[in-house]
């Protein structure tokens, strides 16, 4: 089973001036990685609260999920918040879905999404729009159960 901490970044979110549609896609779509939701939290776009956060989570969850906060806008602060905190980058991830991404809007490549791994645990950047988080995370959803396999200290061979 795989643990997982679910945050999504909005300041009319967190305000409760907005529901929070990418939130509860991304829970549903844990299910078919049978993972189990441990903590969720909607916090406003601030840089000092986001790393908080993830290094409370990292310590607590394998999957460390975020949505909101990776394009341009001036508040748009949660991949900035992200490095700062990782132990390493997996840019693969952040890659792939900008790649698949561009393949359905050119919107794509203005993300800034990150991903990486603290401790042991792998936290991925998603994007704030419902529509974004369910081709992103279809993108993903595959070598999640794999990568946190790997960060868990499997040492089995990758090769086929």
């Amino acid at each position: 089973m795989i643990t997982v901490a679910v945050l999504t970044l909005s300041d009319k979110g967190s305000k409760g001036e907005r529901e929070d549609e990418s939130g509860l896609i991304i829970q549903h779509i844990l299910k078919d990685i049978k993972a189990e939701i441990k903590y969720y939290d909607i916090l406003p776009d601030e840089k000092k609260l986001i790393k908080e956060k993830l290094l409370e989570y990292s310590s607590k969850v394998d999957l460390i999920l975020t949505t909101g906060g990776t394009g341009l806008s001036p508040r748009d602060v949660t991949p900035e918040a992200t490095l700062e905190i990782l132990d390493r980058q997996v840019p693969g991830i952040a890659e792939a879905m900008r790649s698949e991404g561009l393949k359905i809007t050119k919107r794509a490549m203005l993300s800034r999404a990150v991903a990486g791994v603290k401790g042991r645990s792998l936290i991925v950047n998603l994007p704030g729009s419902p529509k974004a988080v369910k081709e992103s995370l279809s993108i993903i959803i595959d070598i999640i159960p794999h990568a946190i396999e790997k960060l868990k200290g499997d040492a089995s061979e990758c090769a086929r």
